[in-house]
C-alpha cells in the first residue's frame, strides 16, 4: 500500500519505521526538507499543507491508498473530497477535521456527547479574551485552536496576564485561525494519556493509561502505567469510547484527560500517535504505539495489547538556535542499563525544542518513579550542540 504522511516530525519517522518493516510505501510530507520522517520514506515533497491546491497536487501525483496526518496545520476540510476519490483518510475525514482544530472537538465532547469538560469560552481577540477570563474565573489556561507540543498554551493567573497570554497564543497558533480557547483551572491531581485504538472489524481497544508532567505546555517525562483507580479508568475507557466512535475510522487517538476529587474531565484527543506514548518505545507493550496505529489503519486485527514493562521517557531538548546542532553524551547514555534512547534529526534547533528522548524500563512491580528518574537522569546526560 503506499501512504501519503501528511506531517514529518519525529512521531511520523517512528511510524514510517513501523510501515517499512511490514513493506509498505510511504511519502513524507513537511513544510522543510529534510524534517524526521523524510529522512526514512521512499520519498517525499515540501508544501505548504495550508494551501489546498498544493495539497490537491501531491495527493494527485502520488494516488496514495491511505492519507495519515500527523500534525494540525492541514487544510482538512480537502479530506471529505479524498474519501469521496476512494482513499482512506486516517483515522476518517470527520475525524481529522474535528481534531485538528480544538473548537470543534471540545464541542463535540462537551455539547454533543456530555462529556466532563472544563468550563471554555473562545476568543478571537484580546478583549474578548479579556471577557472569556471574566467568565470562565482566574486562574484559567489558554490555547490556540490550531497548535500542538504546547505552543502558544499558558495560564493567566491575573489580569496582567492577558495581553501576554493572548500574544503568545497567536505567536504559537498553527495555521490560519487566529482563534483561542480560554478554559477554567481544573484542580487536578493528575493528568493521563489514554492511548485508544480503534479497528475497522474489531473491538475498540486500550493500552495501559499513561502519566506525564508538563512544563510549557509540552510534555517532559511520561510513565506507564500510570496509577489510576479501577473507577477512574472506567470512566475515561468510556469516555474514549465515545468519543472516538463519534468520530469514526479505525486508528490510534490519543485521548487526554485530567484526574480530579470529583472525577475525570475529558482534556484533549489527538487523531494519531502521542508524544506521551513515546514511552512505549521501551517496551512496555507487545505493540508500540506507532505499530498499533500502522496495523489499525492497515485493517490487521489486533488480537489484544499486553503490558509487559514499567517503563518512563524523558525529553531531550535543544537550548539555543542552531542551524547545525550536534550532541554531546551519547556514548554515556549508551552504557546505561536499561536504558535507550532516540535522536529525532532535526536539522535545526531553537530554546526547548523537542530533539531526542530518553527511554527506561524495568520490571512491572519496580515503583514507578524509580523508572521516571532513570529516564530523567538518563536524558541530562544528553547535550544538545549549537
Amino acid at each position: 500500500m503506499k501512504i501519503l504522511l501528511l506531517g514529518s516530525g519525529e512521531l511520523g519517522k517512528e511510524f514510517v519505521i513501523a510501515a517499512q518493516r511490514i513493506g509498505q510505501t510511504v511519502i513524507a510530507v513537511d513544510s522543510y526538507e529534510n524534517a524526521p520522517a523524510m529522512q526514512v520514506a521512499h520519498g517525499f515533497e515540501v508544501i505548504n499543507m495550508l494551501d489546498g491546491n498544493a495539497l490537491d497536487a501531491v495527493v494527485s501525483k502520488h494516488q496514495p491508498d491511505y492519507i495519515v496526518p500527523e500534525i494540525e496545520a492541514i487544510r482538512t476540510e480537502r479530506f471529505y473530497d479524498y474519501e469521496k476519490q476512494g482513499i482512506t483518510v486516517v483515522p476518517s475525514a470527520k475525524a481529522a477535521n474535528f481534531t485538528m482544530n480544538r473548537k470543534a472537538i471540545r464541542d463535540l465532547a462537551a455539547k454533543e456527547l456530555g462529556l466532563k469538560t472544563a468550563n471554555y469560552l473562545y476568543a478571537t481577540s484580546a478583549e474578548e479574551l479579556r471577557k472569556g477570563v471574566e467568565a470562565v474565573g482566574m486562574p484559567c489556561v489558554v490555547k490556540p485552536l490550531m497548535s500542538s507540543s504546547g505552543k502558544g498554551q499558558s495560564t493567566i493567573k491575573t489580569e496582567s496576564d492577558i495581553e501576554k497570554a493572548w500574544q503568545y497564543a497567536v505567536e504559537g497558533s498553527r495555521g490560519d485561525v487566529v482563534e483561542v480557547i480560554v478554559e477554567a483551572f481544573v484542580k487536578f491531581n493528575s493528568e493521563i494519556t489514554l492511548l485508544t485504538v480503534t479497528q475497522r472489524n474489531g473491538n475498540t481497544l486500550f493500552c495501559a493509561p499513561i502519566g506525564h508532567r508538563q512544563e510549557r505546555g509540552d510534555y517532559q517525562e511520561s510513565w506507564q502505567p500510570a496509577n489510576v483507580s479501577d473507577k477512574d479508568l472506567q470512566e475515561a475507557q468510556n469516555m474514549a469510547r465515545k468519543v472516538t466512535e463519534a468520530l469514526g475510522g479505525a486508528g490510534l487517538f490519543g485521548v487526554e484527560f485530567f484526574l480530579a476529587d470529583d472525577g475525570v474531565y475529558f482534556s484533549e484527543l489527538s487523531p494519531r500517535p502521542h508524544d506521551t506514548g513515546m514511552v512505549t518505545l521501551s517496551g512496555t507493550q507487545n505493540f508500540n504505539e506507532f505499530e498499533l496505529h500502522l496495523r489499525a489503519v492497515l485493517g490487521l486485527p489486533i488480537a489484544e495489547i499486553t503490558l509487559e514493562k514499567a517503563g518512563a521517557s524523558a525529553v531531550i531538548l535543544a537550548s539555543a538556535d542552531s542551524q547545525n546542532p550536534t550532541y554531546s553524551g551519547i556514548e554515556k547514555i549508551a552504557s546505561l542499563s536499561n536504558v535507550d534512547f532516540r535522536i529525532f534529526g532535526k536539522p535545526t534547533s531553537r530554546p526547548y525544542r523537542r530533539m531526542g528522548v530518553a527511554l527506561a524500563k524495568a520490571p512491572l512491580e519496580t515503583p514507578v518513579e524509580e523508572v521516571v528518574q532513570t529516564a530523567v537522569s538518563a536524558a541530562q546526560s544528553v547535550t544538545v550542540n549549537p
